[in-house]
């Protein structure tokens, strides 16, 4: 006689999506509510880590430049959304796939939107420096860079994955996204122009987005 399996069904993933956003949301309305409010602890942390790369990087000349170009180049918010603009096209043109191309190109706008939302309403102040070794302009929370960085390689490593590529490439591509999102927000800080906890800002909100985006990609096509 057989008997019915008893296992519970496995969790939907729009519903584990769903929950790493609202994870994700929590943690950053902590932190964006202690750099509003100062927090003495975490002002002082910021000051100690911020002044401690800034004089390695006043005295490392060669490699402060090295990260310049990465930062300002390889690792720059437009040059994320160009990499979004290239994939979107990529998506329209050899897979057909319009309504995905539409949802990359929406959820990267929203994050930049959420960015300078966010920048404008708290218009926290950059990091001043006697000898600055790089300029930056706008409010410094949350960094930029790090969140667009995150945004792009988030949902550009996601639909490799739902994708199904080989191994290699994936492995070579969750590689260069792992050392671009982590590069990029230890460039902000050597360089002088972010806080750290604008960088981890920035991460915490560009997960989120991530989140939020691949929740509403399988509740649409699961």
């Amino acid at each position: 006689m057989h008997t019915p399996s008893v296992d519970s069904p496995p969790r939907p993933e729009h519903r584990t999506a769903a929950g790493s956003a609202g994870v994700l949301a929590l943690c950053s309305a902590l932190l964006l509510t202690l750099v509003a409010v100062r927090w003495s602890p975490l002002i002082t942390t910021d000051g100690d880590i911020s002044g401690t790369t800034h004089r390695w990087a006043v005295d490392e000349p060669g490699l402060t430049q090295a990260f310049r170009i990465l930062t300002d180049w390889v690792w720059d918010p437009w040059t994320m959304r160009l990499l979004c603009a290239a994939v979107v096209v990529w998506l329209v043109v050899r897979l057909a796939a319009r309504w995905t191309a539409v949802w990359l190109a929406l959820a990267v706008t929203l994050g930049t939107l959420l960015q300078q939302a966010l920048k404008a309403a708290v218009d926290r102040p950059r990091p001043v420096w006697p000898d600055p070794v790089d300029s930056a302009h706008y409010s410094a929370y949350p960094s930029g860079h790090a969140m667009s960085a995150t945004v792009v390689c988030g949902l550009l490593l996601w639909l490799l994955h739902r994708h199904g590529v080989s191994r290699a490439m994936w492995r070579t591509a969750l590689i260069v996204a792992v050392v671009s999102v982590i590069g990029v927000g230890l460039t902000r800080v050597w360089l002088g122009v972010h806080w750290p906890s604008d960088v981890l800002g920035g991460w915490l909100l560009g997960a989120m987005v991530v989140a939020l985006a691949v929740w509403v990609h399988q509740r649409r096509h699961p």
